[in-house]
């Protein structure tokens, strides 16, 4: 046979003494022992080598190897590391650093199918047609290359290795279905960490294997996983070139890959490749897809089960003999095409891309004098890019280390500087930070270790190897430990394991509620309900559940007991309606047909069961009736009372359905039928009348407001299932006024004792006392018949300008900008302004109330109805004196903003105004007073005042008694009438 490389005299000792050698290529699916049949045969011959795929996998066979033949008889030779004893007669190399120049016995080179990568095809394809062993030379690989070995070494002798187990398809699954024992492929570090960690919140965890890793750290992932400690393992495609795993299934969460050029489609010979690690020896396997994974056609699905796949069309090539005799010599020779068939001149690789940079350096060109210059820019130029940066960056890189290398005082037989590598490294030696950064780090330090393994670009190229080596030992046992503590519960993983086969666990309830299983925290006991830790979620959570459920029995029926004798004062009621006990809720209220009495739903597990739960039931049933009993006293008073009658019962009812407190103008009629008997029957249970609510004064207090708040929440119309989650803060204790929230609720405020007025809401009892002061302001005169604001009013609901002008607006009140003269100082406020003084009585409020602002009929109804239109009359004439004498008007007047009841520009406008009364009859003309009609009560003037009397108005028929409401009242208009004069 012809040699085929004979165009290259240097080259042609080698090539024909390769093709005088028969080759033997063992090809068949994944998972049949080539790798091991390869390793015994080369361990039976005096001396070895063997080409493998990954670093990973020459240092698991390395390892292998040591424990047969010893560590001094055993060499391992990859880019990164180099142990070469000098005894070593059996060499484990990556495919890429086979010393190719040492005579061995016997020589395999495995995935042989590799020669059609893109990538690294090139190198494989040179071991196959160069590299021989003197007594056996071996290849290994897939029967995808069967065809294209043929035809480049017709002399082959081939062996079949048929898979013993079978390969079936199961379909698409979610990852928190899969079974296990499973590896789930990615194509990316982002895939491979969120996939893991969703195992681990799911199914206790799960080890990660990639090509990036240290074999150091692999090696410890996989024990993991083989170890049973996880039953999962996320890998890259790394997983499909020989490692030795017991895996049942094969999940693929994606069926594209990014091959340094673009995404592409896995071919379905790669994908069997990866299918092919489930099942051993004899154990069939499975494979499928989960997540967002494309499910393969049912073509494909049956040629990877049945291992049939398309020939390989073409490997490729690069010419293994270089001209060092310029750079464009180089460059030629690199691009030398095969020159026969099967074969394809492969792609410019990392080395060529970084080899046309480097020339381009001033620096380097004038380096380049020689070849031997030209040959060490070659071997500078092939240092991989572990660092995966950008093309740029990489060829500086080299280019430093080039000029180093070169250093002219040297003649060219320069070393690295060991400071400047001691500052490269220095920056990389630290264990802090997280996967990505440690990650980071290992790819830097393996450049470094690349470099060290150069002997003869260092001083001291044995320490240099040993200082990488130590660097890299630690980031890698710093990132199994991230990898572990992020992907890996032990703890569950744990109790999985001792769950499944069925043994006792020591389980345990410290004081805090903690519950401990095995000695490891699994959840917490809160009141009646176990909460799971909340790591654990899924299969995770139910494994937490059943490990704790023997400590939860006996702990749950003890609490049960402890609470039914509890003393009431360690059980509270939480602003959500929730009932505590010891800090934690144990039951939820829910609105029942009593606004008094809601439900109570327990919280608890089906572990509280039986008489246990009924007593628990009972007690805290009885405990909130005596709460809402106690806080609530007034209102549950006034639904109980037996003392009060007809309309006035029917007051009391409203008032509690509506939980102390009601707007006037809703039930103004009924206010106006109560005798005075009927109003002290309300009034000697706590209610007030005022003159913009009824209400209780107790139930303003923070305790009564917040408990009316939750009783309201519970029970208001068209209530969410979540009573509370709408709802806005209620105001802070202590407030007058604040903001009204334009979202919340109707009936929120007036239940926690506010009332909306425009922009704010007022608490009510403010707001009455707002009205105290403006009542004898208006009754006074002062104003003609108006009020200005004064800061009195202000103080009391803490808001001032436009927001105290808005209030007034919110009550049905108008200003209008008028001159009038202004009144003496000690007149502008009067002792009547002060509540506890124009209001000593409730009597004389409701006879102020209803003299004043117009909202309350009169309850005598022997007293005679005072006439307006003569108030009215007398006003108008006042106005035509001021127009008549001009210099009277301006005198002492000024411009001031004075305030009236809507009802001067709006008849009957506000809610208060009883809208049924019939038109008062125009007296004007002859100011006499109307008679009253059939014994009713006489009817105020729209001016929201009680219209002063006439002086020669004839005396009462009938004086009224000195103890009633209508005395205290006469006492107070003649305080009044007194201070105005």
């Amino acid at each position: 046979m012809s040699n085929p490389f004979s165009q290259y005299p240097s080259g042609q000792t080698r090539d024909r003494l390769a093709e005088r050698r028969r080759i033997t290529a063992v090809l068949g699916p994944t998972n049949t022992g080539k790798t091991h049949l390869a390793v015994e045969r080369m361990m039976g011959h005096e001396t070895g080598m063997i080409g493998l795929p990954l670093r990973l996998l020459a240092r698991e066979v390395y390892d292998r190897v040591v424990k047969a033949k010893g560590s001094r008889n055993v060499a391992l030779i990859t880019g990164e590391e180099k142990i070469l004893p000098a005894s070593a007669r059996y060499f484990i190399c990556t495919v890429e650093a086979m010393p190719l120049d040492r005579e061995v016995d016997f020589l395999a080179v495995d995935e042989i199918q590799l020669s059609a990568d893109r990538e690294r095809g090139h190198t494989f394809t040179d071991r196959l047609l160069r590299a021989r062993g003197h007594a056996e030379t071996m290849m290994l690989g897939s029967e995808t290359a069967r065809g294209l070995i043929q035809k480049l070494l017709p002399e082959t002798h081939f062996i079949n290795r048929p898979r013993f187990s079978e390969l079936s398809w199961t379909g698409s699954k979610k990852i928190t279905r899969l079974p296990r024992r499973s590896a789930i492929v990615a194509f990316s570090a982002d895939q491979v960490y969120a996939i893991a960690e969703l195992i681990r919140r799911q199914r206790g965890g799960a080890a990660v294997v990639m090509g990036a890793l240290s074999p150091r750290t692999r090696n410890a992932q996989v024990a993991l996983y083989q170890s049973g400690e996880v039953d999962f393992l996320v890998a890259t495609d790394a997983i499909g070139m020989g490692l030795n795993m017991d895996v049942d299934h094969v999940a693929f969460a994606s069926t594209q890959k990014f091959d340094g050029r673009q995404h592409r489609p896995l071919q379905v010979s790669e994908l069997a490749q990866i299918a092919g690690r489930a099942g051993r020896y004899m154990n069939n396997g499975t494979f499928g897809v989960t997540g967002d994974a494309a499910v393969p056609s049912e073509e494909m699905i049956s040629r990877i089960e049945s291992h049939q796949f398309e020939p390989e069309r073409v490997f490729q090539w690069r010419n293994p003999h270089l001209d060092f005799s310029s750079v464009s010599a180089l460059m030629r020779s690199l691009e030398i095409p095969p020159g026969r068939p099967g074969l394809a001149r492969a792609q410019v690789g990392d080395d060529l891309e970084a080899l046309s940079r480097m020339v381009r350096d001033p620096d380097v060109s004038a380096c380049l004098r020689s070849p031997y210059a030209i040959q060490r820019l070659w071997e500078v130029a092939q240092v991989p890019d572990f660092r995966k940066t950008l093309a740029s960056e990489h060829a500086g890189l080299l280019t430093r280390i080039f000029l180093f290398l070169m250093d002219p005082s040297t003649e060219g037989r320069g070393h690295i500087p060991e400071d400047w590598l001691e500052r490269q490294m220095g920056r990389l030696d630290r264990t802090d930070g997280d996967i990505d950064i440690l990650a980071a780090r290992l790819a830097h330090i393996r450049t470094w270790t690349y470099v060290a393994n150069r002997a003869d670009w260092l001083h001291n190229p044995a320490h240099w190897q040993e200082h990488t080596r130590a660097i890299e030992d630690r980031l890698s046992d710093a990132l199994h430990e991230r990898l572990t503590q992020r992907f890996i519960d032990r703890r569950t993983s744990l109790l999985m394991k001792r769950l499944r086969q069925n043994e006792d666990l020591m389980t345990a309830v410290n004081g805090d509620g903690e519950i401990l299983v095995e000695g490891e925290f699994v959840g917490r006991l809160e009141g009646f309900m176990f909460v799971p830790d909340p790591r654990a979620e899924g299969e995770q959570g139910r494994v937490l559940r059943n490990a704790a459920s023997q400590a939860l029995a006996g702990e749950i029926a003890s609490r049960a007991q402890r609470l039914t004798t509890a003393p009431d004062v360690d059980i509270s009621l939480s602003e959500h309606g929730r009932i505590l006990w010891a800090g934690h809720p144990v039951a939820e209220l829910k609105g029942s047909d009593n606004v008094l009495l809601p439900k109570v739903e327990l919280v608890a597990g089906e572990e509280l069961n039986g008489i246990a739960r009924e007593s628990v039931q009972t007690r805290l049933e009885a405990w909130l009736r005596v709460h809402v009993a106690q806080v609530l006293a007034p209102l549950v008073a006034l639904r109980d009372a037996t003392d009060i009658e007809g309309l006035a019962r029917g007051i009391a009812f409203r008032l509690v359905e509506n939980l102390g407190s009601l707007k006037r103008e809703s039930i103004a009629e009924d206010v106006r039928a109560l005798d005075q008997a009927a109003r002290g029957q309300l009034r000697k249970h706590g209610v007030r009348f005022g003159a913009y609510s009824i209400f209780m004064p107790a139930l303003l207090k923070p305790a009564p407001a917040r408990l009316c708040l939750t009783l309201w929440a519970l029970n208001r119309a068209g209530a969410e299932e979540d009573a509370f989650s709408k709802l806005p803060a209620p105001p802070t204790p202590g407030l007058t006024s604040v903001p009204a929230d334009p979202a919340a609720p109707s009936g929120f405020y007036e239940t926690v004792g506010f009332r909306v007025c425009g922009t704010r809401a007022v608490r009510i009892d403010m707001l009455e006392r707002v009205a105290d002061l403006i009542r004898p302001i208006i009754a006074a005169r002062t104003y003609n018949g108006g009020f200005i604001v004064t800061p009195d009013m202000m103080s009391l609901v803490g808001c001032s300008g436009e927001e105290f002008a808005s209030l007034l607006r919110g009550l049905g009140y108008r200003s209008q900008v008028e001159r009038v003269t202004p009144p003496k100082t000690e007149e502008t406020k009067p002792e009547e302004a002060k509540p506890e003084e124009s209001s000593a009585t409730e009597e004389t409020f409701e006879m102020a109330e209803t003299a004043f602002t117009g909202q309350e009929e009169t309850e005598n109804s022997a007293e005679a109805e005072t006439p307006a239109p003569a108030e009215e009359a007398a006003v108008l004439d006042g106005a035509q004196t001021n127009e008549a004498s001009e210099n009277e008007e301006s005198s002492g007047q000024v411009e001031m903003e004075i305030w009236r009841p809507q009802r001067r520009r709006h008849g009957g406008g506000k809610p208060e105004t009883n809208r049924n009364r019939k038109p008062r009859r125009d007296k004007r003309k002859t100011g006499e007073e109307q008679e009253p009609r059939g014994g009713k009560s006489p009817r105020q003037s729209e001016r929201g005042h009680r219209p002063q009397q006439k002086q020669d108005r004839k005396p009462r028929e009938r004086e009224p008694d000195p103890d009633s409401p209508f005395a205290a009242l006469a006492v107070l208009k003649n305080r009044v009438n007194g201070n105005g004069s």
